[in-house]
């Protein structure tokens, strides 16, 4: 367990360099992304019970933040159900205000910058992080920039546009447009959802929400569909400040679910080895997760790893015939969270996911963002 260091600071992983938290940053003077040093965490005795989203859960933030920007985040439903032969709890949290899990690291990222001073931020993103990024600013009276790739869906697009943000597209690949993004960071605060720190203090907040939804308890297994990785994070984050604060002795084994088009960290993983795999990324139903260079590629190893859990790969067949059973089952998500399903169900035939064990799949994006998508797969359009 890493030590906690007073007061919380950023931190760069690779060599250990600590920044002040007052100074708002997105990467370190060499270019590499920062985490925020260990907390604490807090106790069940800390939650605001009064308040019915995240926010509850604000005193386990590196900040105080005097006021918040919220739109009632968090708090999203935790449906049980016999599936695939197991005790699973799906998490849904496509039910958030923007119809994603990003709009937890949203809320709280641009909460502490707009405290911080930061009013124009820029993001770049498949989707649902330049939505929230918009939604949240807009809520916020910040205005915001996304970049988005071409090809991204146009229901995301166009939420992004009716939120206020000025959206472009780039063309090329997903890491094509990071990489305008980090160009145009030198005009523009870059508020990245894959590179700002404090977007994980956000994420981290599922960590004590599902363990407020099971009764103060861990479940034994989480899957999540993975891309860069900021949920993989943030759970590792906030479930390590549970066993600091003396709530739990173990952590949940964390299942990061890829697509096979696009499967860097399963590759690395797989390698055993310290450096990123290359991969050449395909067209894949699940858009959100295809990252082929994910920027805290070593952390979220490294979060697996601690959990003793592992990363699934699944093919486009698997994605599909698991969005049209979660469908069927009244869970309409994008293609993206059905790689959670695809590799539930690989898991339990392995017998790697037992029937005796508490499992939550993770539910994070509506199928309403993927509506043209979804529906040239099922032939209607």
């Amino acid at each position: 367990m890493s030590p906690v260091t007073t007061p919380p600071a950023y931190i760069e992983p690779q060599t250990g360099t600590i920044y002040p938290l007052n100074t708002p940053r997105w990467c370190s003077p060499a270019g590499r992304p920062l985490m925020i040093t260990p907390m604490p965490g807090i106790t069940r005795r800390a939650i605001d019970t009064t308040c019915r989203s995240l926010w509850r859960y604000r005193a386990s933030l590196p900040v105080a933040v005097e006021q918040p920007i919220t739109l009632g985040e968090g708090m999203t439903p935790l449906i049980a159900r016999p599936w695939r032969g197991c005790d699973v709890r799906f998490k849904l949290e496509w039910q958030s205000p923007t119809g994603s899990f990003k709009d937890r690291g949203a809320a709280v990222m641009l909460s502490i910058l707009r405290q911080q001073g930061i009013r124009h931020v820029l993001e770049d993103s498949s989707g649902n992080g330049g939505a929230a990024v918009a939604a949240y600013a807009a809520a916020g009276n910040m205005t915001a920039k996304i970049l988005v790739p071409a090809a991204t869906q146009p229901g995301k697009t166009i939420q992004m546009r009716a939120y206020g943000a000025e959206c472009e597209l780039i063309s090329g690949t997903r890491d094509d447009t990071s990489r305008a993004a980090e160009r145009q960071a030198r005009d523009i605060f870059y508020a990245s959802h894959a590179w700002q720190a404090l977007f994980l203090q956000g994420t981290k907040t599922l960590a004590y929400e599902l363990w407020e939804d099971l009764g103060y308890d861990v479940p034994d297994n989480i899957i999540i569909p993975t891309g860069g990785g900021s949920n993989v994070l943030g759970l590792d984050i906030g479930f390590s400040e549970l066993m600091r604060a003396g709530e739990t002795t173990r952590r949940p084994r964390l299942f990061a679910a890829q697509p096979a088009h696009c499967a860097p960290l399963h590759a690395t993983f797989e390698s055993g080895g310290d450096a990123l795999v290359p991969v050449e990324p395909r067209a894949t139903m699940a858009e959100g997760t295809s990252i082929a260079h994910p920027v805290r590629w070593r952390e979220v190893i490294a979060a697996i790893r601690r959990s003793n859990g592992a990363t699934v790969a699944v093919s486009e067949a698997e994605i599909a015939a698991s969005h049209a059973a979660l469908a069927r089952a009244g869970f309409y998500v994008e293609p993206t969270c059905a790689t959670t399903d695809a590799a539930l169900a690989r898991l339990v035939a392995d017998g790697v996911i037992t029937p005796d064990q508490t499992t939550v799949v993770l539910l994070t994006g509506t199928g309403l963002k993927a509506t043209q998508q979804i529906g040239e797969h099922l032939g209607a359009l």
